[in-house]
């Protein structure tokens, strides 16, 4: 998405078109001051959609927030006596970790469904939410303030398809969903289980987490599971695993069906180094 312009401080937590569009983020006049507030009165937002932070990526933040401080302000509101965080609670947390007493703020007076916008924004664009995240907070959007998907892809600056695919996550059962968290297991591998039964979701699960298995190995494992049974495609899977580990030998793509082996060659030029492996 471009940027025009934008420095660093409050503006860079929200699309530029936001701001082009009559958003102002320093409309009232306690937004244009910045605060240092003392850290034990700073408290999260319970709408915050992102809830598991890397201990790694805060660390290395702190360390740099020990370097250097906080470059950029987060954004508060006050709330009964505290300011609850809309954006910046990783850099909040990255502080507390520094051991530092203060940092800096914007407080801003805003309402449930900008600070839920502008939490999934920061996060959206600075530091991804899992798949599982996103789709929940975007749901939370459609849901609760009844906003298109063309709505939210205007505010968190992604496609419309990108939106509609990231939601579809959510079709997933519990389990896998609690395994794509547990396990960091990327949007590619997981999105052919959307369209699988739940009995080929519990067979081939397992296997993405104990034998790592790829994107395609899933795609294809459910794909012939639906047309031939889990016995022939557990035996195809076998020849996936086969045509990877030949593949990478000679350099180029091999498929194995049946009883024949195929290579495929992209020029004349890479045939030849084929064929002077082979003779070998």
């Amino acid at each position: 998405m471009a940027k025009k312009g934008l420095g660093r401080g409050f503006e860079s937590l929200i699309p530029t078109e936001l701001v082009e569009d009559g958003f102002d983020p320093t409309s009232d006049e306690e937004a244009k001051v910045l605060k240092e507030i003392k850290l034990d009165m700073i408290v999260r937002d319970s709408n915050q959609p992102r809830k598991t932070f890397d201990q790694a990526s805060l660390d290395e933040l702190a360390q740099s927030i020990k370097e250097h401080g906080v470059l950029s302000p987060i954004v508060v509101v006050k709330e009964n006596g505290k300011y609850q965080i809309i954006a910046g609670e990783r850099r909040w947390r990255a502080a507390k970790i520094a051991g530092l007493k203060t940092i800096p703020c914007i407080v801003r007076t805003e309402d449930i469904q900008n600070r839920l916008e502008l939490s999934i924004i920061e996060n959206a664009q600075r530091e991804d939410l899992n798949a599982i995240e996103l789709a929940t907070a975007y749901a939370k959007l459609k849901n609760e303030f009844n906003m298109t998907n063309a709505d939210i892809a205007k505010r968190v600056g992604k496609s419309e398809i990108t939106i509609v695919n990231t939601l579809r996550f959510l079709k997933l059962p519990e389990k896998a969903k609690k395994a794509m968290r547990d396990y960091s297991l990327t949007e590619g591998v997981m999105r052919p289980l959307i369209v699988a039964s739940p009995e080929v979701i519990d067979k081939v699960l397992p296997k993405i987490i104990k034998e790592d298995w790829n994107a395609r190995q899933v795609e294809r494992y459910v794909s012939q599971t639906k047309k031939i049974g889990s016995e022939k495609a557990n035996k195809i899977h076998h020849y996936i695993k086969q045509e990877d580990k030949i593949g990478k030998k000679y350099g180029v793509k091999v498929r194995i069906k049946t009883t024949t082996v195929t290579f495929s060659c992209k020029t004349e030029e890479q045939m030849q180094e084929l064929l002077a492996k082979l003779e070998k």
